[in-house]
């Protein structure tokens, strides 16, 4: 019998002016190169248990920013795009993911809302307190590039092979204080957490960039969306 291919679900970003749901093309061509099957997840569901009975894994993609008053934080006027049944359903299905094991990828806002729902804090605005020496992202917003130092021995280190990556940053927020249970794995050079582990889960790798929208063409990229997919399908083949 042939073995199915692992199901990856992926959120969506927040509804659009039409109320539509919608997520960039990279991330699902991304999936499907690691031989993954791509779903997409509407946020707002009422049933994320019966979801994860239908994933073997799951990203949690990029968008706009969460909520401050989830995190005891503060408001400031750079905050944007907040959307709260995004963030209420993340939350919830995270720490049903975290509850049950599945594999889990979180990109940019997915490694915020990760922290977040964990019990950690956000930089509400990364320029207020980390200086200008790095760009996390342009102005007007736009993808800007700095070199990221990877922990040696680090699971995502061995997924990469080598402790140096080059960031595609769009972002102007970023963990303060790391949830219990997450470890800082990856730094930017004014010290900016990078990515994150669960090192007590059997998957789960957060990183502050875009891995998808370099993927295609960068191969050490790529190999983020490779590893969570054989993790999915180990998850498949496990007694």
């Amino acid at each position: 019998m042939t073995q199915r291919r692992p199901i990856i679900g992926l959120t969506t970003y927040e509804r659009d002016k039409e109320q539509n749901y919608g997520l960039p093309a990279e991330y699902i061509e991304a999936v499907r190169r690691a031989g993954g099957v791509p779903v997409l997840l509407p946020h707002g569901e009422p049933y994320q248990d019966d979801l994860l009975q239908l994933l073997d894994g799951v990203i949690f993609t990029g968008g706009g920013d969460i909520d401050p008053t989830l995190y005891q934080g503060t408001k400031h006027e750079a905050v944007e795009y907040v959307d709260a049944e995004r963030d209420s359903s993340e939350i919830a299905l995270i720490r049903l993911a975290v509850e049950t094991g599945l594999p889990m990828l979180n990109i940019c806002r997915g490694a915020q809302v990760l922290n977040v729902a964990l019990g950690g804090t956000l930089i509400e605005h990364l320029p207020d307190e980390i200086g200008g020496d790095i760009s996390h992202r342009t102005d007007p917003p736009g993808y800007t590039y700095h070199p990221v130092k990877v922990e040696a021995g680090s699971r995502l280190a061995t997924i990469v092979g080598q402790t140096e990556v080059t960031s595609n940053s769009w972002h102007h927020q970023a963990v303060r204080q790391l949830a219990p249970g997450l470890k800082a794995v990856a730094f930017a050079p004014d010290g900016t957490i990078e990515a994150v582990e669960m090192p007590n889960h059997p998957w789960l790798v957060a990183v502050q960039w875009h891995p998808e929208s370099m993927a295609a063409g960068d191969s050490i990229q790529q190999r983020i969306f490779d590893a969570l997919v054989q993790a999915a399908a180990q998850r498949i083949n496990k007694p």
